[in-house]
């Protein structure tokens, strides 16, 4: 049904990368989960109030915040749809993140009010009488749910929407629960055994492992975690394609929305090259990031020695002494600095996080060996960094 209606709705629904596209399907998959929620929560009001179940009940109300959550999501759409302005430069889509942290929220109220009516029910325990409709709209109601699952969470992938993404868990909790909540039925029904307050229980709980797991998919984008493998293997290849890039490092990305990000990095180009022939190249690969990935860039020149080849050998005795240590650790802006008693390298290295050694700790390994290796007349100036995009080695 989503894909008849995006077709009938939505303007080159391929396109998603767009953030018209992107506007109009959350706003679609809003409104058709505002429709078939309420419509849940109508047939399970009704079969809650004549049977007396406190867990159909309590997931009539879930499919109820549901539809809320929905509204929630549609509106999160519509706004982060809205072009920057001057007090939001990069414009405003990570509202469609904290959509989805709302969502989470109301996953996890609805846990507990659910588990709290559940152990009340469990202390007085009262006679449900399930009939044959109450049983037919739970059956339903799973179906349902689990079509919903689907769809957003082939939209959400479609998209790389976290917000679609927690919608797409919230269904798929709530399909589980319902299931649980037709064996109780099913249970009490032919033997007469009262477990409609602890399946209630048990559903909370799986409903607030949801809502937690949905928190955390939605936060850490808001927080600033790094990009995927993907997107950076598209950016190498495309920066890299060009014969005056060496390399590429300190790939730094910068997330304000899907559709709406902003990189940097450095890319080494040959010393001995014509400047303003660098600088035009580099300007032609920034346009062709912002054209082929829909995202701004500014590239950083570094000037790489390639003609002098005692600079070129010290480079690669130290690339080979650091690599020796841990081959998770690189090396990039390497430059040699020759004076009358000492000869100084330069060079930063690029360093997981949580490594095992400390920065001042790493420092002093690497002089070492290097002395060792090349002579005491050689100094060190190291500066470390980290993979802020999540790849160790970009110049591999």
């Amino acid at each position: 049904m989503i894909r008849l209606l995006s077709k009938i709705f939505i303007k080159n629904p391929d396109d998603t990368s767009s953030p018209e596209v992107r506007q109009a399907y959350g706003m679609l998959c809003g409104i058709v989960g505002i429709c078939l929620n309420i419509l849940l929560f109508t047939g399970k009001f009704l079969a809650g109030t004549i049977t007396r179940s406190v867990s159909i009940t309590a997931d009539a109300v879930n499919n109820l915040s549901d539809a809320a959550s929905s509204v929630v999501i549609l509106i999160g759409f519509k706004m982060a749809g809205a072009e920057p302005d001057p007090g939001h430069p990069f414009g405003h889509g990570r509202i469609e993140y904290i959509s989805g942290l709302i969502v989470s929220g109301a996953i996890l109220i609805m846990a507990y009010e659910l588990v709290k009516s559940s152990v009340e029910k469990i202390i007085h325990p009262e006679k449900v009488e399930y009939n044959t409709l109450a049983l037919v709209i739970l059956i339903i109601s799973i179906a349902v749910k689990l079509y919903m699952c689907f769809y957003n969470r082939s939209i959400g992938k479609k998209l790389d929407s976290s917000a679609m993404r927690a919608t797409a868990t919230d269904s798929f909790s709530d399909s589980i629960a319902t299931f649980v909540v037709l064996i109780a039925a099913i249970v009490e029904k032919t033997t007469n055994l009262q477990i409609d307050g602890y399946c209630g229980v048990l559903v909370g709980v799986f409903i607030f492992i949801a809502g937690i797991t949905a928190a955390r998919d939605t936060l850490n984008p808001l927080l600033g975690q790094p990009p995927e493998p993907e997107f950076v293997e598209k950016i190498k290849s495309l920066v890299t394609a060009h014969p005056e890039v060496l390399g590429i490092h300190d790939l730094i990305v910068h997330d304000y929305g899907p559709g709406r990000q902003m990189i940097s990095l450095h890319a080494e180009v040959p010393a001995e090259g014509d400047i303003l022939a660098l600088h035009d190249a580099i300007d032609n690969i920034e346009h062709e990031l912002k054209r082929e990935l829909r995202c701004d860039a500014v590239i950083h020149m570094d000037p790489v020695v390639t003609m002098d080849e005692q600079v070129q050998l010290l480079k690669e005795k130290t690339a080979s002494l650091i690599h020796a240590i841990d081959p998770k650790i690189s090396m990039h802006d390497f430059r040699v600095v020759a004076g009358p008693t000492h000869v100084n390298l330069i060079f930063d290295v690029l360093v997981p996080f949580k490594y095992r050694l400390t920065d001042n700790q790493l420092e002093e390994i690497i002089r070492e060996r290097i002395k060792a290796e090349l002579g005491d007349e050689y100094f060190c100036a190291i500066n470390v960094d980290k993979g802020y995009a999540g790849e160790q080695d970009l110049q591999e």
